[in-house]
């Protein structure tokens, strides 16, 4: 076979591969304003935590085939988190490649999607070996608990029990979730701290430079306000000083 005939083979490959298992079910998402920004704010949270892990992988509505050339056995969670296998930019997430499924996986239910989430879904990411699988209504509607989390253990997924302030600890992840009105938020109880997402930090840190600095006003204003006290006082003992030498008694 001549060289321009290996390197012809070698371009399509890729294109038969990406036919195969396409990044698109060529259906139109249908997600609401609110599920699309819990979505985005909880990848936006994990990917920043996760930043200093170079091994650790954070995607969400990513087409997951688990099925080598059965490209039918596919499905996309809201969230998926994997270790060991590096940040670069996927179009799929194909099992046999990573060479593990991911380690943690969360979907956000829906009047839609709950039964499924609850059934099919449990069933599968036991099946596939994911050691964690979170749920999450925001709305409060549809699951038995808008926060759920399970933990598989000798190949079927146990309910994780809440902490005393409320939330369900992830293993997995390290965090402990809270689910607070139409958000869900993640708290790391090692270093006793909030998640945010890199633009609420940057807020956070502005509102403390903008508190710091008007604490710096106010006591500057008090020590200035202290000052003239003192010196408004000792004017006045010098005035009383030359009183008395004006008239000795």
């Amino acid at each position: 076979m001549s060289t321009n005939q290996n390197e012809g083979q070698m371009r399509s490959a890729p294109t038969q591969e990406s036919e195969l298992y396409p990044d698109t079910d060529g259906k139109p998402m249908a997600a609401s304003d609110e599920h699309r920004h819990v979505l985005i704010r909880i990848l936006r949270v994990i990917e920043a935590y996760f930043r200093p892990r170079p091994d650790v992988y954070v995607s969400g509505d990513i087409l997951m085939y688990y099925v080598q050339g059965d490209p039918r056995r596919v499905v996309s969670p809201d969230v998926l988190v994997t270790f060991g296998i590096g940040q670069k930019k996927r179009r799929t997430y194909q099992v046999w490649v990573e060479g593990k499924p991911p380690n943690f996986v969360m979907e956000l239910s829906s009047k839609n999607t709950y039964r499924q989430d609850l059934r099919e879904k449990k069933r599968l990411y036991a099946s596939l070996g994911i050691v964690e699988y979170f749920l999450c209504d925001i709305e409060g509607l549809y699951l038995p608990e808008p926060l759920m989390g399970f933990s598989l253990i000798d190949g079927n997924y146990h309910a994780v029990p809440r902490t005393s302030e409320g939330g369900v600890p992830s293993s997995v992840l390290g965090l402990d979730l809270h689910l607070l009105p139409g958000e869900l938020h993640f708290y790391d109880p090692a270093n006793k701290e909030w998640i945010l997402t890199p633009e609420e930090s940057a807020e956070a840190r502005a509102e403390q430079e903008t508190t710091q600095r008007q604490q710096a006003e106010s006591r500057a204003e008090a020590a200035e306000s202290e000052a003239e006290a003192a010196e408004s006082e000792a004017a006045d003992l010098r005035a009383q000083l030359a009183r008395l030498q004006q008239n000795p008694q």
